[in-house]
């Protein structure tokens, strides 16, 4: 259906803008992908939120698959704690996801404003949450992206899970039994998803459960450090700090949730087995309905990923900070750059490259920019050369962390020279590297 109209528009627009039997008013939010906006059915007076989004930035973003996949996806779950869609619209230009309204916020600023939970509510969240991941899973859908800004509350305080962009289906593994992509927020993901060996989505989803449940009972994160590769070495441990406050229930079942091995880690039948977890447990009632679903066909109608872009983006061999941030809504470079002064600031990446060749990789870059490198002790020391258009000198000292036998952590800081330059070859190794610019 084509929303653009002349004469006629404006004078919807005047009204407030008009959607089919759709009346779109205020703005509920914006993200990376689109706004938000509050919708009244003008034939049944209920109300509804719709996601809008703009297929000119979808291709900019290069993540038309990751939105057929979110409507592919949503399109499959009936269940009270999972985030329901309506009906799909469509312009030239435009996605209208017509979805059910769920006004009372994200978990996230729930527990941001008010601070953790009771282990009583807590624990109603936690099986609302399990019930909902369980039935995903029943229906062979893995969310990969679980967070506390992704489970929103509804006006009684019931969960709805949303955000399905990221997740996976039974066609997404592979002939191991496996998932590859390495996806999903750092404080949040599961050491195997980290490894790069393949993973198995039930039991990833589950760790990120466990960090929510922490997060609902405590009030922080379970693993958390500006250091990404210190990070991702205590997620790897799975050693979390577990307050003496906790009941012993509270606190074994978070230890067993946690598990970083996934062959030992708790399924969700043990969960509903635990005595913590069971305590005033009313399974949620799932009712599945024969909804007839409109998509419409022009909401498909986008420029396809080349299949070479395509094979490159499923490919697990180099996952780097910057690509982390792509894949997630809540990641900004604040967590990667210190907040000092620019000429301070530190560039990390994360590869399963060897030490040996991203070195030669990164010296090959600032060598066709023009500067000299030498190398000493791990460290790379550039300078411009006589009558190249950057006069100034600079020095950036490299450091490698192992943090896995396939994993390393390259960190990348300027120990003098001009912010210019640095900013420049900052900017050159992002682009280089496949990694989105960096801002300064």
């Amino acid at each position: 259906m084509v929303i653009e109209g002349g004469e006629k528009q404006q004078q919807q627009q005047q009204k407030g803008m008009r959607l089919g039997k759709y009346e779109l008013g205020r703005t509920l939010g914006e993200g990376n992908f689109g706004k938000v906006k509050f919708a009244k059915n003008t034939e049944s007076g209920a109300d509804f939120a719709v996601k809008i989004l703009d297929k000119k930035h979808i291709l900019d973003l290069n993540i038309t698959n990751q939105i057929k996949r979110e409507i592919g996806t949503l399109k499959l779950l009936r269940h009270p704690n999972v985030v329901r869609l309506h009906e799909v619209l469509a312009s030239k230009t435009k996605i209208y996801m017509v979805l059910e309204l769920v006004i009372g916020g994200e978990l996230f600023e729930r527990i941001d404003f008010k601070g953790r939970l009771s282990e009583i509510e807590g624990r109603k969240l936690f099986q609302q949450l399990i019930d909902a991941v369980g039935y995903c899973h029943e229906k062979g859908v893995y969310h990969r992206d679980l967070k506390p800004e992704n489970v929103l509350l509804d006006a009684k305080g019931n969960i709805k899970i949303s955000d399905f962009g990221l997740s996976a289906l039974p066609q997404h593994v592979r002939g191991d039994g496996l998932l590859h992509t390495t996806c999903g927020s750092p404080h949040y993901v599961a050491p195997e998803v980290l490894a790069n060996r393949g993973y198995d989505g039930s039991t990833s989803d589950l760790w990120s459960c466990g960090v929510i449940l922490y997060v609902i009972l405590t009030g922080y994160l379970p693993f958390d450090d500006k250091n990404l590769a210190v990070l991702y070495h205590k997620i790897f441990r799975g050693d979390a700090p577990l307050p003496k406050w906790l009941s012993s229930g509270a606190q074994n079942l978070i230890r067993r949730i946690l598990d970083p091995n996934p062959k030992t880690r708790i399924t969700i039948v043990g969960i509903k087995e635990d005595e913590w977890f069971k305590q005033d447990y009313t399974p949620t009632n799932v009712e599945d309905d024969d909804e007839d679903i409109h998509i419409d066909d022009e909401a498909f109608l986008i420029q396809e990923v080349p299949a070479d872009v395509e094979k490159y983006l499923n490919q697990p061999t180099l996952i780097n900070a910057f690509q982390l941030i792509s894949m997630s809504s809540c990641l900004d470079l604040s967590g990667f750059f210190e907040k000092e002064d620019a000429s301070e600031r530190k560039i990390r990446f994360t590869s399963n490259h060897s030490p040996k060749d991203l070195l030669e990789k990164i010296e090959d870059i600032v060598t066709e920019m023009g500067l000299q490198v030498r190398k000493k002790n791990g460290m790379l020391k550039m300078q411009a050369r006589k009558g190249h258009k950057n006069p100034g000198s600079i020095s950036v000292a490299t450091e490698v962390f192992e943090i896995s036998p396939s994993i390393y952590v390259v960190e990348l800081r300027k120990s003098y020279g001009d912010p210019i330059v640095y900013r420049q070859l900052c900017a050159k190794l992002a682009e280089e590297l496949g990694a989105a610019k960096p801002s300064f």
